[in-house]
């Protein structure tokens, strides 16, 4: 079945949002994308620099350093020991594994893919390359049985909730059953807060959740949020040995190498757990500052107990909220991009530099102490 057209890039759609805000007289504060904006730390700088002379090609597996390190900090930050270096697989970010996964997994016509019911799009482009079926549904007993491959995403995108240990251990379950691959996108895993602030979030490849068995069970993970390394594109997969053989004879055949130098700064990155730390005291810094100025205007925020993201509703379509923040000069990205689950909601960026993270709290809440405060907000 051949590729039909593809859908067109649903960001477009925000310009008219953009010019509202960007008309407010102190200007526009961008809290839509998730992109880091803090520097690179220098000492994975300094080890992308010291690994420069890359005359050769790059392994597609990674480097045995790349995956060692991958497997210490499964160890290490995300209760899961034991892996061996083969079930452990680099990626050229996360996002071209996500979408490319189904494909390389050999579904095709008449197979399904299970997504969350409000999830990250390209979710939805894997299943659209692979011609296969996309179906939405957060509940194990609503997966069909023709489905093959299963997302989830905890903690999720956009919405920023986590699953615990019962609730994953019920979606393996259920996906072994259907004789499907589940497939857990873990980038915000060490970014919890609330309940998760001070406990780590669950890991699909945790021995509470798969045993000793970790057969048809992949995990996904990134360093762009993590180590502000978005651009360096620099991710991994682990877990099922076979499935990680499969995605590498098919990532060798498609030429899919993260360059070596990258693989070098992986390694260091994932050790340096001080300043993945640093990291995150900013995201909380900024995230103490927004939710409450948030709140104050009448967003009521959803889950949101982890990640990089507040995931709010006035109760109104997204597009009337958006057009609200836009009155203030704030600029967020609209629910429905997510799904029609998300249609009531609007996602808020904490990856903004601190400076415009105040400027959007303190016009938020000169706006709820105004006539045009929270009741005023909750009735768009």
């Amino acid at each position: 079945m051949a590729l039909g057209p593809l859908p067109d890039y649903p960001w477009d759609r925000l310009v008219p949002v953009r010019e509202r805000a960007a008309a407010h007289p102190d200007g526009a504060v961008d809290l839509t994308i998730g992109s880091p904006v803090d520097p690179t730390p220098p000492t994975i700088r300094a080890a992308l620099a010291a690994a420069t002379d890359a005359h050769g090609y790059p392994s597609t597996a990674g480097s045995a350093d790349a995956r060692r390190a991958i497997v210490d900090w499964f160890a290490r930050r995300r209760g899961v020991p034991g892996l061996d270096l083969d079930e452990a697989l680099v990626t050229v970010g996360s996002k071209e594994f996500v979408a490319s996964c189904a494909f390389f997994l050999g579904l095709g016509e008449g197979d399904v893919v299970v997504q969350p019911s409000v999830a990250y799009p390209t979710y939805e482009m894997g299943a659209l390359f692979a011609g296969a079926d996309l179906v939405s549904a957060d509940d194990p007993a609503d997966w069909p049985e023709s489905t093959r491959l299963v997302w989830l995403n905890s903690p999720g995108n956009p919405d920023g909730r986590v699953r615990d240990v019962d609730s994953l251990r019920a979606a393996v379950a259920r996906a072994r059953e259907l004789g499907a691959v589940i497939v857990d996108d873990e980038c915000y895993a060490e970014l919890g807060w609330d309940e998760w602030a001070d406990r780590p979030i669950p890991s699909l490849l945790d021995p509470a959740v798969v045993g000793d068995d970790r057969t048809g069970v992949l995990v996904t993970s990134s360093l762009s949020k993590r180590s502000n390394l978005a651009g360096y594109r620099a991710a991994y997969v682990a877990g099922d040995r076979a499935l990680i053989m499969r995605l590498l004879t098919a990532r060798k055949h498609a030429g899919l190498m993260t360059p070596a130098p990258v693989q070098h700064a992986l390694a260091v990155a994932l050790a340096a757990d001080d300043e993945a730390a640093e990291q995150r005291e900013r995201y909380r810094r900024r995230r103490e500052l927004l939710k409450p100025a948030l709140e104050a205007w009448g967003l009521r925020i959803d889950g949101s107990e982890a990640g990089l993201y507040l995931w709010g509703t006035t109760g109104d379509d997204c597009w009337t909220t958006l057009d609200a923040l836009a009155d203030l000069g704030i600029i967020a990205g609209p629910g429905e991009f997510y799904g029609d689950a998300g249609r009531r909601h609007v996602r808020v960026s904490l990856t903004a530099l601190d400076a415009d993270v105040e400027r959007a709290a303190a016009r938020l809440r000169a706006a709820a102490s105004g006539p045009e405060g929270p009741t005023a907000a909750s009735e768009l």
